[in-house]
């Protein structure tokens, strides 16, 4: 892991309440328990709001500062405001981030990385992974689809997705922030 090879990335994807952000938190303290470094993106469609508006920080904002800085000894945070710029792409996003084992992105569907989709059918949702080949791997709650020829893990059985991410980190397809900023 360097600054010009800052490690893989994945993207975790799959429809509002199919345990996305559950299986994330989960994976990401077994491997921080391993000592590995991981970096997380997660997309929202919602405003962010991360401060309350009273603060001094969200006051300078809100006065007009492109950009507040928020220090602290225990961490630091940058908020940005777009002011009716467009959402700066995942690859700026990617290029903004230290360099980790491991950078994970919850969301970005559209972007063309590899993929872990978790999928519960009890949700009525299509799944992705028949219209999406960056889909290397599926975690769902039912059995895999006769002649599913990608990686179907037992979404209730986080150990094994857990094995299978460590697995892929170690040799399978990586992709790094640098090859996913030029479309993989």
């Amino acid at each position: 892991m360097s600054a010009t090879d800052p490690g893989p990335v994945l993207a975790v994807v799959g429809w509002s309440g199919s345990g996305k952000t559950t299986l994330l938190a989960f994976l990401i303290a077994e491997l921080a328990a391993r000592g590995l470094r991981v970096n997380v993106v997660k997309h929202s469609h919602h405003d962010i709001e991360l401060e309350p508006p009273h603060k001094d920080s969200a006051r300078l904002r809100m006065a007009g500062a492109a950009e507040v800085m928020i220090a602290s000894p225990y961490r630091y945070a940058i908020l940005r405001e777009l002011r009716g710029e467009s959402e700066p792409p995942l690859a700026e996003q990617l290029a903004r981030l230290a360099p980790a084992d491991l950078t994970l992105v919850e969301g970005y569907k559209w972007e063309p990385l590899p993929k872990l989709e978790v999928w519960r059918p009890a949700l009525g949702r299509a799944p992705l992974h028949p219209d999406d080949p960056l889909v290397v791997a599926v975690a769902s709650d039912v059995p895999a689809p006769a002649g599913f020829e990608r990686a179907w893990l037992d979404l209730n059985a986080p150990q094994d997705v857990l094995r299978w991410l460590m697995d892929w980190m170690a040799g399978r397809a990586k992709v790094s922030k640098k090859q996913a900023v030029n479309g993989g």
